[in-house]
Order: C-alpha cells, then structure tokens, then sequence
C-alpha cells in the first residue's frame, strides 16, 4: 500500500562513474549492480513509489542509457516470456515498466551531487520534492521517502533523513547539527561536508534521503564549488538555512551504502536472508564456511 502525500515527484540522481566499484562500473552504471534479484535503483525507485511519488526525473550521464532501457517497456521480452508460459516473471516486468511516470535528464559533466539536482529544475518547477540517492537502499518499517514528505507537511521546510554512525567514520559523510525538537526530530543549527577526522561535530550524518523546497535551487545556482571541486548540495543547504529552517529526521532502519565493495558483498548477503526463496539455502551455506 503506497502512502499518500503532497510530495509526488521525485529527483534520483544516477550520474556518478562508481570509482570504488571498478572495473564491475566500467561498461555497468554501480547503480545497475545487482542486489539478490533486481538492480539497486529498483529497490530505490520502488520506495519513492510506495511513498506516494508519481512523478520520477533520473539524472544519468553519458552511457548510462541501460538505466533508461531497464524501466522502459520491452515487447519482445514479454511476447517470448508469454509465449514460455512465463507468467510470474511476465508480470514482474510489467509491473517494472508501470510502477510511475519516468523521466531522463542528462548531466554532461561531472560537477557534484548539486549540479546533478540542479538539471531537475525544470522537472521540479514549483513544487517541493524528493532526493533519492541513486546507491543507497534504505531499509525501515514504513518507507523513509514517505515519512520525510509527512515530515515537510507539518513543518512545511525541507527535511534530511539520518543515521548515526561511529565517529571514526563520520568524516565520510555530510555531518548535521542540531536541536532535538522530539523523538527523532531535530532543527539543524549546522550542517559540514565530510569534516576533517578531529574535528567531527554530531556523530548524526546524511543518508540518502531529502525533501527539499524548490528554492534549493537558486541556492544551488549561486554555490561555488566546494570539495573536490564539485558543487556541494551539502553547502547550498547551508545557504538555504539562511532563509528557513531545516529539519533531520533520524530513521529508524538500516541504510545499504552499496557503492563501495565489502557493503555490496553485505547488502547482498542481508537481504538474500529475506529472500523467502533462498534463505534457509543461504543460511545453510553460510553456517558451513
């Protein structure tokens, strides 16, 4: 059952090259890698939908067009798995090609994360709308995507999902500051971009997940850019915080980063344990190594 919100677009930014997943991203967007028995952009693309979204702008780069082929309708495929009496898959990829209205949007240059979302200007126009990274699937009770838009209708302001991490590797993360307004819900008072490891202020971090006001994009427009180089949706948050308030939400679940290599092995073993199909096999498998 999809939950229904005021949020009903989506942005998922997929342009990235995935350097820590090499050579396996060389010919193979990372957000293609398999997890179990389906892409990791599916899972994310199935949470924006049971979210309420409707409306999905990907950001791809150049050669990436297999992200595009994977959600587009493909007769030939469905006329041979009718043709096996191959229903069960048939409708899985029916139902692939119709889960919402889905739309490409090319970033040329690799200029950040900020740049990514800023090509979604045109898709957003005047509506608030959700982030979604592109290699993180996020696992939690109710759809994190959706529990940010509840989040942004009663505060009305752009909201962040978190997580808390060690802070031996919070400086891999963008780092949030702020004020606990209740369980789970904080006011930022500060927001850094992967700080240097002695000076980690909040062990609470980014996780993949945001529900932004389309005024972020002016402030994308006017950010220069920042760490390696690359616009920095982390620094045009800060600028947004100039004008109005901005809120984190601590998620209760687990987020699967699966763009560096030990958490793709990870997220693979995790969710084939959920797997009712194969669990027990890999249970099994797993208790003999």
């Amino acid at each position: 059952m999809s939950m229904q919100h005021v949020i009903k677009k989506a942005v998922i930014p997929a342009a990235g090259i995935g350097t820590r997943m090499l050579p396996a991203t060389k010919a193979q967007p990372k957000e293609m890698l398999v997890i179990v028995d389906k892409p990791v952009i599916q899972y994310v693309v199935e949470e924006a939908v049971l979210s309420g979204i409707t409306d999905i702008l990907i950001i791809i780069s150049d050669g990436k067009e297999v992200l595009r082929e994977h959600f587009s309708k493909d007769q030939l495929l469905e006329d041979l798995l009718r043709r096996k009496g191959k229903m069960a898959e048939l409708e899985e990829i029916i139902k692939l090609t119709t889960l919402c209205n889905i739309q490409f949007e090319y970033q040329h240059e690799q200029k950040g994360l900020g740049d990514a979302i800023l090509c979604a200007e045109k898709f957003v126009g005047n509506d608030p709308f959700a982030v979604l990274l592109g290699d993180t699937i996020i696992e939690s009770p109710q759809p994190l995507t959706g529990l940010l838009a509840r989040d942004y209708e009663k505060t009305q302001s752009p909201v962040v999902a978190l997580q808390q991490v060690g802070l031996s590797i919070a400086h891999r993360y963008g780092v949030f500051v702020g004020d606990k307004i209740s369980d789970r819900f904080y006011k930022a008072t500060q927001l850094v971009e992967k700080p240097p490891k002695d000076n980690i202020p909040s062990n609470m971090v980014f996780s993949g997940r945001y529900v932004f006001t389309p005024d972020i994009f002016r402030h994308l427009r006017n950010t220069a850019p920042g760490v390696n180089d690359e616009i920095q949706l982390t620094d045009a948050m800060r600028s947004l915080m100039t004008e109005r308030d901005l809120y984190g939400h601590l998620f209760d679940g687990v987020r699967h980063d699966v763009g560096n290599k030990l958490d793709f092995i990870k997220t693979n073993v995790l969710l084939g344990l959920k797997n009712e199909e194969m669990k027990n096999q890999l249970k099994a498998w797993l208790g003999s190594l």
